[in-house]
């Protein structure tokens, strides 16, 4: 009986992760550099570019509308660097913001400059890359 609830013990480990998993409707994950802020290559921790304003905005209105928003960037993974990230983060007005470099289930989209989309389960993307965003084909629903 004890190797009966090993095995148990097992299949419950390994059970599917919940899409929602504290209920919230996910978070919207949105990249720093090249996709929030202006980035023309790096000039150290302490720089992050001027705000692209239409990502801004959009970021703005997901908050105001309750939506929780993450910054994601790699930013994160050096714990000296992140600080300037939650201060440049203040300065325009999003101070509650969490920073993250970690993803986890309850992420349902992510802006980012460097993401190639693909097609669920095919490892096919959703267009190529390099092409211009006027030539890209998308099939993601529009925010």
């Amino acid at each position: 009986m004890s190797m009966l609830k090993t095995l148990f013990g097992w299949f419950r480990f390994f059970k599917a992760a919940p899409d929602d998993p504290n209920g919230s409707g996910g978070w919207i994950g949105v990249d720093l550099d090249g996709t929030l802020a202006h980035y023309d290559g790096w000039m150290g921790h302490y720089h992050i570019g001027e705000p692209i304003e239409p990502m801004l905005e959009r970021v703005q209105n997901w908050v105001n509308e309750g939506q929780e928003v993450r910054i994601f960037t790699a930013r994160a993974s050096v714990k000296e660097h992140k600080k300037f990230v939650e201060l440049w983060l203040k300065q325009q007005g999003l101070e509650n913001l969490q920073v993250t470099n970690l993803k986890d289930y309850g992420m349902i989209e992510l802006w980012d400059d460097r993401c190639i989309q693909v097609i669920p389960n095919s490892g096919q993307p959703v267009s190529k890359p390099g092409l211009k965003p006027e030539q890209a084909s998308l099939v993601t629903k529009q925010r």
